[in-house]
């Protein structure tokens, strides 16, 4: 991640745009690249060595089948796991998985974060643990590289696999459901293939892809808001200091008050109001700190979890066997997902107290809630309101949904991450977020004005005067749902 933890702009050409194709070999994947492919559709190619161990292991599997027994291939699945399925029952087995678990319900969630699931699940194949044929990746890449993606329901998982969506796309990809886009040549499924390509988390992964990508531009854009807060409200620039990074030295800490000493720029052009500032300002790298933390630790679990082999069984073609295991259970990325939003929504809520102070006559040295005219003029006053109301949805949005329990299929499944679940809580910060950093942009701007505050000695010069062009200067009382909605835009493209 670049020194400042920021993310590409939301609406630029992405880097990987550059490349012809994104290479899936199931090691180097990264949200990037995900990006790219699910709202870029960019080209996806499979490597030829992927092919290969894909190949490797459905011979692997096939074998394994003969001499014991094979979750999903010999056997039931959920509490049916000691249910065998006999060899007239094995040929349709498989076409009776993919139907029976292809049932989610309520609206259907958006196009990109279908075609950001079947790369994920894409490059897993890759990595040959699965066994299902290596066909399935070519029809896979074919639907990719062709804007075909499965109308995956948005309810129908708690962070132990995506099913029901896979289920979908396998449906889609047999020709028994329609794509959306157009369509393509069927393409069968056998007992090998069913739970092969079911199990995994790719949906739900595929979703926190984006959303890391999000929130990293929301917090870049926080942080050049909050450095606009910081001059108007004369803030004591001690608190970024080198030593006192030195002192304290997480990497999200150093890195945000870095970032916020470059827009300010040279600090003898600034002259600080105050000994101690409120905590909204002399804590700020600590807080920001936190939630870049939070954030690059979700992106290195993600990595981890896009180029690993959540198959269960996992198939092993060189020792010959296959392995049952839990590697499909999304635990750590529920919990990265629970820590960001925690982190996110402090640096939110810090946001929102800017915003209550630059209403502040003995932080700003202007005139209550930066009013003019007759002297009960409410000016911004409800800005605060607004930041707050968005504040509140945050705080709900928050509480962890690791803390949820499920027990499911007559007890055999005791324990759900619902990772799922926070995938969704996640994604949804984005508009609340970019609300509260709306009313403290709108405000910052009104008090520089205000100050005829000078920064053209500073990398913050740009950022506030594109922000003041695109906002109405006039500071009469007036309704400013306009500015409040330009803010919002401005800082989404920040």
């Amino acid at each position: 991640m670049a020194s400042d933890r920021s993310g590409a702009k939301r609406n630029s050409k992405l880097k990987d745009t550059a490349l012809d194709h994104v290479l899936l070999n199931g090691d180097t994947l990264t949200h990037q690249q995900v990006v790219a492919v699910a709202r870029g559709k960019q080209p996806v190619k499979v490597s030829a060595e992927g092919r290969v161990r894909a190949a490797a292991a459905h011979r692997t599997v096939i074998d394994a089948a003969k001499r014991r027994p094979v979750y999903a291939q010999s056997t039931g699945v959920g509490a049916n796991k000691d249910k065998s399925v006999s060899e007239s029952e094995a040929v349709d087995h498989g076409l009776r998985l993919v139907r029976s678990h292809a049932a989610g319900d309520g609206p259907l969630v958006g196009q990109e974060i279908s075609r950001a699931m079947m790369i994920v699940r894409l490059n897993q194949l890759t990595i040959g643990g699965s066994g299902v044929r290596p066909e399935l990746l070519d029809a896979l890449e074919h639907a990719l590289n062709n804007d075909l993606t499965p109308p995956v329901s948005r309810y129908g998982a708690i962070g132990t696999g995506d099913l029901s969506a896979l289920a979908t796309t396998a449906l889609c990809m047999m020709g028994e459901r329609s794509w959306q886009g157009g369509s393509m040549p069927a393409q069968p499924f056998d007992r090998t293939d069913a739970m092969a390509f079911m199990s995994s988390s790719a949906a739900t992964l595929g979703e926190v892809a984006l959303v890391c990508h999000d929130l990293l531009q929301d917090l870049r854009a926080g942080l050049h808001v909050a450095a606009l807060s910081f001059a108007a409200l004369g803030g004591n620039r001690e608190t970024l200091h080198v030593k006192v990074q030195l002192a304290h030295p997480h990497p999200g800490q150093r890195a945000a008050a870095e970032t916020l000493q470059r827009l300010l720029g040279p600090a003898q052009h600034h002259q600080a109001q105050r000994i101690q500032d409120p905590y909204s300002l002399r804590a700020l790298p600590q807080v920001y700190g936190a939630a870049l933390d939070a954030l690059e630790h979700l992106e290195r679990i993600l990595t981890i979890e896009m180029n690993g082999s959540p198959e269960n069984p996992l198939v092993d073609p060189e020792s010959g066997d296959v392995f049952h295991n839990g590697n499909f259970h999304a635990i750590y990325v529920g919990l990265a997902l629970d820590a960001v939003r925690l982190a996110v929504y402090n640096a939110a809520a810090m946001s929102a107290a800017r915003v209550s102070a630059l209403m502040e006559p003995g932080l700003t040295k202007l005139r209550p809630f930066l009013a003019s005219g007759p002297e009960a003029s409410s000016g911004l006053l409800i800005t605060e309101y607004v930041a707050q109301s968005a504040l509140a949805e945050l705080r709900h949005l928050a509480a962890p949904d690791s803390v949820g329990g499920a027990v499911v299929s007559r007890g055999s499944e005791e324990l759900a991450s619902f990772a799922t679940q926070s995938a969704w809580h996640t994604a949804s910060f984005e508009t609340a977020y970019e609300t509260v950093l709306a009313c403290e942009l709108l405000a910052a701007v009104r008090a520089l004005r205000q100050q005829h505050v000078v920064l053209t000695d500073s990398p913050l010069h740009e950022v506030y005067t594109k922000a003041a062009l695109l906002l109405d200067p006039s500071t009469d009382d007036r309704s400013v749902e306009r500015d409040l909605a330009l803010a919002r835009t401005y800082v989404k493209n920040l």
